[in-house]
């Protein structure tokens, strides 16, 4: 064997009875007390590791578990616990010196506990905090948490689980979580890359800078990062109330930063199959939603500054404010959408648990909507109004609805209903909608006036009266209505209508005259349907 050969086999072995050796030599045991009481000190929490190893090979000294306490004013379970803690070293004062410099820590399958309370304080919020208990007590033996910096911070495999205080939703659960973080430091920017799986199969990234922690509260860190999220299931996330009967999957890409006081976060949303009301069915065609919010992130409350919904070419602008302090968000906004295409909305209307008759749907014209919403997500009550020019209910023959009235016009209405103008003053509320100065000219019977409710359950009560235009005007008068038109009473479901003439919207005296002394009582009793006596 040449002596070079030789050399290097020494060295080689020499090595590896050093690396096999130095484990024995160095009891990192020793070093428990003074990581906790680093990383205690630190996170301003109780902090607990297991049984220490040292690997030459890979520089570190591995923890068989770890944990971390929680704020005791949401939990005394742990906010985070972890199969094991890999503590990246430098060996050479770690062997000679008996000192340890950390380089990098790896958590391994650690396991994140979110909580909430009911004033939008997060459990995280308190970490770092030096105001705390355990910091105080750490201060007496460690350094200052300003003073901690790690080069590389990795957590692998993980979980996170975001829960409330109240219990009154179901904790949502976040896995594959992998976080990032290079060159950490309580006192200087950082960067960070963050990714989780979503329920129902979909994925979060976050990739961009936190920092400098906030001493007093963690939630409060300036932040920029770009955020996307691949098939959010909208029923299972923590966006929405779960009893709000919101459901659907998403798309997002946009932006956050934080300044600390205020959070601006925008990007564009878009829905599939998206349901809005509990008792809806899922839209038929996607929607998109641009939106810019303005948010305060010590009240919990802000502001949109754009909010544009767009199905199709149709599109919609919503603004105002929101509150989301306390267990339910609150809201004061407005929608205006202006001559919007009807073919575009149709597919969209049972998501806003909108029935239309058996059959039929809307076809053609436009359709302009305001409304101001206001007060809790789950009680929220809208105002405004709503007009429709030029639309057809196809597949539904009104006139075999109306058929003695639609017989004075000497029209038919035929399979389709043209409704050429529609106006109405809207007020929908959990209870039902209800709708007033109803105005509506079908170019086939004339024009329809009144107000009506539509209940939650879809259930119709609506009193209208129908001034019949051509010949039929005429004879409305002859019939006895005068020139008020004839009463008509909708009752049944939005799904199955039923039309009536309403006696007792007739002028009382005049038709009480009528039928008693039976003088008009066959033309009225032509025009209502009924068989003479």
């Amino acid at each position: 064997m040449k002596p070079g050969l030789k050399v290097v086999g020494i060295v080689v072995a020499l090595l590896v009875v050093v690396a096999i050796a130095v484990p024995f030599m160095v009891n990192v045991n020793n070093f428990r007390g003074q990581i906790e009481s680093n990383l205690s000190s630190a996170l301003g929490r109780p902090v607990s590791v297991g049984n220490l190893s040292l690997s030459i090979f890979s520089g570190s000294v591995k923890a068989d578990q770890l944990s971390i306490a929680d704020d005791p004013k949401f939990s005394s379970a742990p906010f985070i616990q972890a199969k094991s803690l890999q503590v990246g070293v430098e060996l050479l004062p770690l062997i000679f010196s008996k000192k340890l410099n950390v380089t990098d820590l790896l958590i391994d399958r650690p396991e994140i506990n979110l909580l909430r309370n009911r004033d939008g304080v997060w459990n995280f919020s308190s970490l770092g905090n030096q105001q705390g208990q355990a910091a105080k007590a750490a201060e007496k033996t460690s350094s200052a948490p300003a003073n901690v910096t790690v080069a590389k911070l990795d957590l692998t495999d993980g979980s996170i689980t975001l829960g409330s205080t109240t219990g009154k939703r179901k904790p949502i659960v976040y896995d594959k979580l992998k976080v990032a973080v290079r060159n950490f430091s309580f006192t200087h920017a950082f960067p960070v890359i963050v990714s989780a799986g979503l329920p129902g199969g979909g994925s979060l990234k976050i990739d961009g800078t936190a920092g400098p922690i906030d001493s007093g509260d963690a939630s409060l860190t300036p932040v920029r990062a770009k955020v996307t999220l691949k098939k959010l299931d909208l029923s299972q996330s923590a966006l929405v109330d779960p009893e709000l009967g919101i459901a659907g999957s998403a798309d997002f890409d946009g932006t956050l930063t934080s300044d600390g006081r205020v959070a601006k976060a925008a990007g564009t949303l878009r829905a599939t199959s998206l349901k809005l009301v509990p008792k809806g069915s899922p839209a038929g065609v996607p929607v998109q939603f641009v939106f810019a919010v303005d948010h305060n992130l010590q009240t919990e409350a802000g502001k949109v500054l754009q909010g544009d919904v767009a199905i199709g070419k149709a599109l919609a602008k919503i603004t105002g404010t929101y509150d989301m302090h306390g267990e339910t968000t609150s809201i004061h906004t407005r929608l205006n959408g202006q001559a919007m295409a009807v073919d575009d909305l149709e597919a969209v209307l049972p998501a806003l648990g909108v029935v239309l008759p058996t059959g039929s749907r809307l076809k053609g014209g436009t359709i302009a909507i305001e409304l101001e919403s206001t007060g809790p997500l789950d009680k929220t009550v809208s105002t405004g109004w709503v007009r429709m020019n030029n639309t057809a209910l196809a597949g539904f023959n009104l006139g075999s609805k109306l058929s003695a009235i639609s017989a004075l016009t000497g029209k038919q209405t035929g399979n389709d209903t043209t409704l050429e103008n529609l106006s109405s003053d809207v007020r929908y509320a959990p209870e039902g909608t209800r709708l007033d100065k109803i105005n509506l000219l079908i170019p086939s019977l004339g024009t329809v006036t009144g107000a009506g409710t539509i209940s939650s359950s879809n259930e119709l009560d609506f009193k209208l009266v129908a001034n019949l235009a051509g010949a039929g005007a005429g004879l409305t008068k002859i019939a006895g209505a005068g020139s008020g038109g004839i009463p008509i009473k909708i009752g049944g479901t939005t799904a199955n209508p039923t039309f009536a003439p309403d006696m007792k919207g007739l002028v009382g005296d005049k038709v009480k005259g009528l039928v008693n002394g039976g003088k008009s009582l066959g033309g009225l009793g032509g025009l209502l349907g009924k068989k003479k006596p």
